[in-house]
């Protein structure tokens, strides 16, 4: 699994431009799956029936999916600019929509490039581009004598951790960051002269 992690924020992103008369209006979301890429797509080709171009890209982390469509422009000149965003700015799980009213006087691909690529960027801006990284889920039990220093490491390692659970030993669960297990591991290891068994429970992302 990738160590980072990198897509929209949670909220709607909104970005516009006029160029030449014709205004680009650029929507962006965080998606989780193809059904939600298209669900978004198509709220906001509702939300904009009247207009002649609805364009959009996404692109999807599970199975490295990307689509686009130009929507009746010219080939190359609106869906691969607005999935340009989405690859330069590194993020994915995102889907980006321009919706462009036409003004009455023709662009060029050049034109039409920017203008999508501009609106696409600025809507994808406003959602916010959050970083998360990886963690690991980790747990393990120790005795009441060990317990306070390795409270002080989960400190130092600035681990995640749940309420430990104080039974005949205490057993503690946590999330710790992928890059820092091992030396973790080692460290602890090194405090119970090796009688430490720390199970591994899965993965997750989260913001540090």
């Amino acid at each position: 699994m990738d160590e980072l992690y990198i897509t929209l924020g949670k909220k709607e992103g909104r970005g516009s431009i006029v160029e030449k008369r014709s205004e680009f209006i650029g929507y962006a979301a965080h998606v989780e799956n193809e059904k939600e890429a298209l669900e978004f797509i198509s709220q906001i080709k509702h939300r904009h029936g009247d207009a002649k171009h609805n364009v959009y890209a996404y692109m999807l982390k599970n199975n490295n999916i990307s689509r686009y469509s130009d929507d009746g422009e010219p080939q190359g000149s609106a869906g691969i600019p607005v999935l340009e965003i989405i690859k330069k700015g590194g993020f994915t799980d995102a889907a980006i929509v321009v919706t462009r009213y036409f003004g009455g006087v023709l662009l060029g691909v050049g034109g039409l490039s920017r203008a999508y690529g501009t609106a696409a960027r600025l809507a994808a801006e406003d959602a916010g581009i959050v970083k998360y990284e990886l963690f690991a889920i980790l747990k393990f039990s120790c005795d009441y004598k060990q317990y306070p220093k390795i409270l002080k490491e989960i400190t130092k390692f600035s681990a995640k951790a749940d309420p430990p659970r104080f039974e005949e030993d205490v057993h503690i669960r946590l999330a710790l960051l992928q890059k820092l297990v091992n030396p973790f591991c080692e460290r602890l290891s090194e405090l119970t002269g090796g009688k430490i068994k720390i199970e591994n429970e899965g993965f997750c992302y989260n913001t540090r």
